[in-house]
């Protein structure tokens, strides 16, 4: 005799968290940090750069590509912790002239890059597809300043 499945209740969405209480969860190294309009648009640009698969997703993926010589935005997750997992790689951005900035949520990182795991860091590439948005986040974290 087969057993019917049971549906499986919905899951229920986690409440969204505005921009004020993500900041409350900022670790002590997350400088620059991008503005809300700035995390929004790179929110976009690693939508469009995961659909066409032009990311580097986690530190040792970014790490590799940082030391291969390879060039995007850094975007670093500012509620990872602990901070020890990834301090190293604005250091190494410094070092090669890479602009990086970071956004308050690992997890609204993640799902933007198409994961269901939060994300810490990721390498955004150019591409032809979304090169506009590209140019433009790339100007405003080129302008943010560097921390000391």
């Amino acid at each position: 005799m087969a057993r019917e499945k049971q549906p499986e209740p919905e899951p229920e969405a986690a409440p969204e968290r505005s921009y004020q209480e993500l900041l409350g969860n900022l670790n002590p190294i997350a400088r620059p940090l991008a503005s809300r309009k700035l995390t929004r648009k790179l929110y976009k640009c690693v939508k469009k750069a995961a659909k066409h698969k032009q990311i580097r997703r986690g530190v040792k993926e970014v790490q590799k590509f940082i030391n291969k010589g390879e060039k995007g935005i850094i975007v670093l997750a500012g509620d990872t912790l602990p901070i020890e997992v990834y301090c190293h790689i604005p250091v190494m951005c410094e070092d090669r002239s890479l602009p990086y900035a970071y956004i308050p949520s690992k997890s609204d990182l993640g799902a933007a890059g198409g994961s269901k795991r939060p994300t810490c860091v990721i390498m955004l590439k150019p591409h032809e597809e979304y090169q506009e948005a590209y140019e433009e986040c790339w100007e405003e974290v080129v302008s943010l300043p560097v921390p000391l």
